[in-house]
């Protein structure tokens, strides 16, 4: 019958083995299984204890130097659950502040969070190191504005709040609070900004119908747009749905929230907005900016040069200025290629006989198909032929002449003298004009030529096509 033997009585009849039976350290060790400086380490604890040093012992040394102060330790744990949205990098930039070179390390804070269940430890992600953040070189240079929405009173009605961030120093320009984010109250925020701290170079924003008419059914400049043109700012737009462009306004709402809307609600928004002033001046002048280093964005913004100039209102009518971005419309061909100024641009098999806008800007052109940018090309003509791309028209205007019309069907055709015509899948269930020029057969959308097709239908039937300007009603089928 087998009997177990804890570990304690294993030991000490290793070490009776050792000192009455008169064996070597050497063979008994052997013997058991162990090295022979474990059989003297046995032997001196025996010696010193008796049987109970043979039991297991604590592998935590008696001294640690590198532990953290208790004294420390108890300020940084009333800290965080004074300020449960600091970070291990913001706690320890306070205790440095506080307590000089004997903070500890940002891992050492978040291990005593950890310990203290003031922190839920995160899954392994990417070293900060890992991390590519583009900022411009100088203030000034660029800001980045947007409209965060959602923020409520105390009878809970909700309120807008535009905002501005200067994209070098991460200077909050503007937090102006408004009750609709439409044109107007929008544009006052950005004059109010503009008069305080002088137009900076360029203007970043998304698409929005407040910041830009680009994008609507009937492209317009728009109230924001006419300022910066004004002032001479260059607006910026970014790639639709593609917010991270606009990353440092954004993080800047998630700050808003956390640590302002979410810990006060007034009940007027005038007592919003004066309470909103005195956190954005301790945001600029006394928050740190881990993105800067752990120092305040006013270090970096006040070395800015702001000229004094007069600030000019949109609704000013100013001289027309050449605009900087040109744009016109083309149509794929059957190879996936477009043609600008005698210059092919590969696009992309997959959009044949779609129309995309294609426009220039900074020695680079761009392909956008329904708003989404889809190939982006080096420019190949020189600068002075921007003005002949420029000059270039929009659609050409189809020839004068006896039209019919047809309705584009599923398959993105027309039909016309028992013959298909390719007009484009984007024109599908609309009404389509068709003229026959020579050899030719036009079709038109809206009254814009759309496709130029050479005939291939019997001119036989063309007279009877033609007398059918409605084209032929379909034939109900008689049970």
């Amino acid at each position: 019958m087998l009997i177990e033997l804890s570990m304690v009585e294993q030991r000490y009849l290793a070490v009776r083995e050792a000192l009455d039976s008169g064996a070597t350290i050497v063979q008994v060790a052997a013997q058991y299984g162990v090295d022979r400086r474990t059989l003297h380490r046995w032997l001196t604890r025996y010696a010193n204890g008796g049987l109970e040093a043979l039991a297991d012992r604590s592998s935590r040394p008696d001294t640690s130097p590198s532990q953290m102060d208790p004294k420390i330790e108890a300020r940084l744990v009333m800290m965080r659950r004074q300020h449960t949205g600091w970070g291990p990098r913001t706690l320890r930039t306070k205790l440095v502040n506080e307590f000089g070179e004997r903070a500890p390390s940002r891992s050492a804070i978040y291990r005593a969070l950890v310990r203290h269940q003031l922190i839920v430890p995160a899954p392994r992600r990417r070293r900060v190191q890992d991390y590519k953040r583009f900022e411009r070189t100088r203030s000034m240079e660029m800001w980045q504005m947007d409209v965060v929405g959602r923020i409520y009173l105390s009878n809970g009605t909700s309120i807008s709040c535009v905002t501005g961030i200067d994209d070098h120093s991460r200077y909050c320009v503007s937090a102006h609070l408004v009750e609709r984010a439409t044109a107007r109250p929008v544009c006052d925020a950005l004059l109010l900004a503009l008069q305080r701290y002088g137009p900076p170079e360029e203007i970043l924003t998304d698409n929005g119908r407040v910041f830009t008419g680009k994008h609507q059914t009937k492209p317009a400049t728009v109230l924001f747009d006419r300022i910066c043109l004004n002032n001479a700012i260059k607006h910026r737009l970014t790639a639709p749905y593609h917010p991270t462009t606009t990353g440092k306004v954004e993080r800047l709402h998630r700050t808003m929230r956390d640590e302002f809307f979410s810990e006060h609600v007034f009940d007027t928004i005038e007592e919003t907005q004066a309470a909103l002033d005195a956190w954005v001046v301790t945001y600029n002048t006394q928050r740190e900016h881990q993105s800067l280093g752990d120092t305040v964005p006013l270090r970096r913004f006040e070395l800015a040069r702001r000229d004094d100039v007069e600030i000019i209102d949109g609704d000013v009518e100013t001289e027309p200025v050449i605009p900087t971005r040109k744009s016109l419309h083309r149509v794929v061909d059957d190879k996936g290629r477009v043609t600008v100024l005698n210059f092919r641009y590969h696009v992309g098999r997959v959009y044949s006989g779609e129309r995309v806008q294609v426009s220039s800007d900074d020695g680079l052109l761009y392909v956008h198909h329904r708003d989404v940018l889809i190939a982006t090309h080096a420019r190949r003509h020189l600068v002075d032929a921007d003005v002949a791309f420029l000059a270039q028209p929009r659609a050409k205007a189809p020839t004068k002449g006896d039209e019919v019309i047809r309705k584009v069907d599923p398959t993105g055709a027309i039909s016309f003298a028992g013959s298909n015509y390719r007009v484009g899948n984007a024109y599908r269930g609309r009404l389509a004009g068709v003229r026959i020029v020579g050899d030719t057969v036009q079709i038109t959308v809206d009254g814009a030529l759309i496709r130029t097709h050479q005939s291939r239908h019997d001119k036989s039937k063309e007279f009877s096509a033609l007398a059918q300007p409605n084209g032929r009603k379909r034939r109900k089928d008689v049970a």
